[in-house]
């Protein structure tokens, strides 16, 4: 279990740098939209609402056993879908405040003893009401006045910026965002009673889908604390978000262990506030992202629950989009490349993240 150990370490000091509905590897951190995506770099962060969506899915058709991938038998499988709808209201360019409404869908195959269940679960997970706060924030210029200036302004013309360039974005960008908030019990909770149900027929495949992993809702309140870092120089910009949770006993005496997300990575823009017309100017850009989780073992009623510790390490693409100063969009794919699990559990083949949001 060493490499299980050195990337708990690895997603801890994450944390410490920079963003919930919680699945033993289906861990959903609350989204909140990336500010600096501002298709005009110089036009000023301001207050006022912002609507947003995120989306996570997640296709669970790998079965391992303590980290080691073994046959999956009874093609048991999780599809899961969290979409989080956002409403948000900045008082100003510092401060503002968020809440977050994930909506879950989870479909489901399964050995129940000798025979093959499917089904089905969908509703409101448990909300989460979130502060933010721009800690640092900078732009500035790294040449000389003289070196910005265009050749028409050194002879003493007007200075013009280039053919569809709307603004002339700074040099360099670094933006420090913290968030802080608690998540409340709203969704359902009632899937968590099949714990008390739980029989190992020897013989018998298990099933690594258990009513934890199925619940709307955890029956908690939680505390969820982040940071997100963005920093820029010229079209190449390096952007890192980790959440860390805190949980507390919920329905039926489970307790989910606290969670840690993560996603970091470099990318380019390919766009930069160039103009498309009616559309308006637009920021393309492209991004490698490396992106992970940890979860230790749940309790139930006081005792550890074997099957439900992960840690796991993702890699893939990432594009990011904006058009004018309202809108800005993402979408990007996770590839595993090591899920560290405890005992026998169905972890994800892949997932597919995308979210959205306007300014109003």
């Amino acid at each position: 279990m060493k490499t299980f150990r050195f990337l708990h370490s690895l997603i801890l000091l994450l944390a410490t740098l920079t963003p919930i509905t919680s699945h033993a590897c289906d861990v959903c951190g609350c989204y909140t939209p990336n500010q600096e995506l501002n298709s005009e770099p110089l036009h000023p962060r301001q207050g006022g609402f912002y609507l947003a969506a995120a989306e996570q899915y997640t296709f669970f058709g790998t079965t391992k056993f303590s980290g080691r991938e073994v046959p999956n038998v009874a093609d048991q499988y999780e599809q899961s879908s969290i979409t989080q709808v956002i409403g948000g209201y900045n008082f100003n360019d510092r401060f503002g405040v968020q809440i977050n409404a994930p909506l879950i869908d989870r479909e489901y195959k399964r050995p129940e003893g000798f025979v093959n269940e499917r089904g089905s679960v969908n509703g409101l997970g448990d909300m989460s009401l979130l502060f933010n706060f721009v800690a640092f924030h900078r732009e500035t210029d790294l040449r000389s006045p003289a070196s910005n200036a265009p050749a028409d302004a050194k002879d003493g013309g007007k200075a013009n910026p280039p053919p569809g360039l709307i603004h002339r974005q700074k040099d360099f960008t670094f933006s420090l965002n913290l968030i802080a908030g608690v998540k409340f019990p709203t969704g359902s909770a009632g899937r968590i009673k099949e714990e008390f149900n739980e029989v190992e027929i020897e013989g018998v495949t298990p099933s690594g889908i258990h009513g934890h992993d199925l619940t709307l809702g955890s029956g908690s309140y939680d505390a969820v604390f982040g940071a997100g870092l963005f920093a820029r120089y010229k079209a190449g910009f390096f952007q890192a978000n980790a959440q860390y949770t805190v949980r507390t006993t919920g329905a039926y005496d489970y307790r989910y262990a606290n969670d840690v997300s993560f996603d970091v990575g470099p990318g380019c823009f390919l766009l930069q506030g160039r103009d498309f017309g009616k559309l308006g100017p637009v920021t393309l850009g492209a991004q490698f992202v490396v992106s992970g989780e940890h979860k230790n073992r749940d309790t139930f009623r006081g005792e550890i629950e074997e099957d439900t510790g992960a840690t796991a390490l993702y890699v893939g693409p990432r594009v990011l989009a904006g058009v004018g100063s309202r809108f800005i969009a993402e979408i990007g794919a996770d590839l595993p490349v090591l899920i560290d699990n405890t005992s026998f559990q169905v972890v994800p083949s892949y997932r597919v993240r995308a979210g959205f949001s306007v300014k109003f």
